[in-house]
């Protein structure tokens, strides 16, 4: 084997390698939930049910609106957990709502 077939062979296992780390890392950081507690859910008034939502403090909040409904929601309608827009790598509950909400 000369020297170019193992740079081409090592940048393939390089390649590989990171593929498969960035994979991982990427399944990690969206399986964390959001808090919240969260600074962008306190900021947001994120609640993980649409039902402890303080109608008071976010007269908008309609019982109905879902982050599953929202279209900012990232995963499918039966998914119980889901990325969202705005809250980056972490996900938030389908029954779920904030003031982002905007019907999908």
């Amino acid at each position: 084997m000369g020297v170019q077939a193992l740079q081409v062979s090592g940048t393939r296992r390089a390649f590989v390698i990171a593929v498969a780390t960035a994979g991982c890392a990427g399944r990690v950081a969206a399986a964390a939930q959001v808090d919240e507690a969260d600074e962008t859910a306190v900021a947001l008034g994120y609640r993980h049910e649409t039902a402890k939502v303080d109608g008071a403090k976010y007269p908008q909040h309609r019982p109905e609106q879902k982050c599953v409904h929202c279209q900012f929601w990232q995963g499918t309608p039966t998914d119980a957990w889901s990325g969202c827009a705005m809250f980056g790598r972490k996900q938030v509950a389908a029954g779920g709502w904030c003031m982002a909400y905007k019907k999908a």
